[in-house]
């Protein structure tokens, strides 16, 4: 690890302190790193529309509410590709929050999932990216007694 020195102007300094505090830190070093990977993130994602990612979309709805639970549905079955999982929390008898797990190329997760909380009736949506490098392999890690895929062997390593 490397030691780094940063000066703040006072105002700064006690902006940072409170932040610090509010978000339970346990150092000033921890929150500037999150900082740091935040904005480097949010650069890469503007530089790099190409790139892949996994990212979770939550987001709440009427169930009730005119043909929203099946327009929902559908939009997740023609993108079957990158949605990977979707868990749902019945906050009342009506209302449901989701989240929804999606895996593929950044410019296509992100549209989907600002299509999908854009839809009239979907609230408190948010979206939160995770830029990944693909690794593909053709080998087993391990034996389990089951014959080995003819897919490749994918990991997703973080960028940072």
């Amino acid at each position: 690890m490397q030691r780094i020195t940063i000066s703040l102007e006072e105002s700064l300094a006690q902006q940072f302190d409170d932040l610090i505090s509010q978000h339970g830190y346990l150092n000033r070093s921890e929150a500037f790193r999150d900082l740091l990977r935040a904005r480097i993130e949010a650069d890469r994602k503007t530089k790099y529309k190409l790139m892949y990612c996994v990212a979770t979309v939550s987001y709440v709805y009427n169930h009730a509410e005119r043909q929203l639970a099946h327009k929902i549905m559908g939009m997740q079955h023609e993108h079957h590709d990158i949605c990977i999982s979707t868990m749902q929390v019945h906050l009342d008898h009506e209302n449901c929050l989701e989240t929804l797990v999606l895996k593929g190329p950044f410019k296509l997760v992100n549209t989907f999932a600002n299509e999908l909380i854009a839809l009239s009736g979907v609230r408190h949506g948010s979206i939160n990216t995770v830029p990944v490098e693909i690794e593909t392999h053709s080998h087993a890690h391990h034996e389990h007694g089951h014959p080995i895929s003819l897919l490749p062997h994918v990991h997703l390593q973080p960028n940072t």
